[in-house]
């Protein structure tokens, strides 16, 4: 077994490959040709995204979107760099919303945390140990 992707389902898919493109670098790997998935190169996981349209073919009892209004869901993506408040401060001014500014955890461990234009929490934070 391999985890190999993890798809986000948000309102703009393209919106989406691009802010991630904009805040971190991940260059792009593939769009569909309606713009209703795509995935970005992140290394040895892909991350990608769909549209809600398409998510609502993929689950016929529906399923919990990404609300940009409500409360952040209990997921998030996280990004490993040697430079967080760097990373932290590329990401706000490629529109990405402030949650938690990076601070050092008793560990040792810069985190912050972000919230995307599309919703997704993102948490960035320098290796373990």
């Amino acid at each position: 077994m391999k985890f190999g992707y993890t798809i986000a389902y948000v309102e703009d898919v393209a919106a989406s490959l691009d802010f991630f493109s904009a805040a971190f670098g991940f260059p792009l790997r593939f769009i569909s040709p309606e713009a209703d998935y795509g995935e970005l190169d992140t290394g040895g996981t892909t991350l990608a995204f769909a549209t809600h349209a398409l998510a609502e073919t993929n689950f016929a009892g529906g399923y919990e979107a990404v609300d940009k209004a409500a409360k952040p869901l209990g997921i998030e993506l996280g990004f490993v760099t040697d430079d967080v408040p760097a990373a932290h401060a590329k990401a706000i001014a490629a529109g990405a919303t402030e949650l938690s500014a990076p601070k050092t955890k008793p560990w040792g461990q810069v985190v912050s945390y972000l919230r995307c234009p599309n919703g997704v929490l993102v948490e960035l934070c320098t290796p373990v140990g």
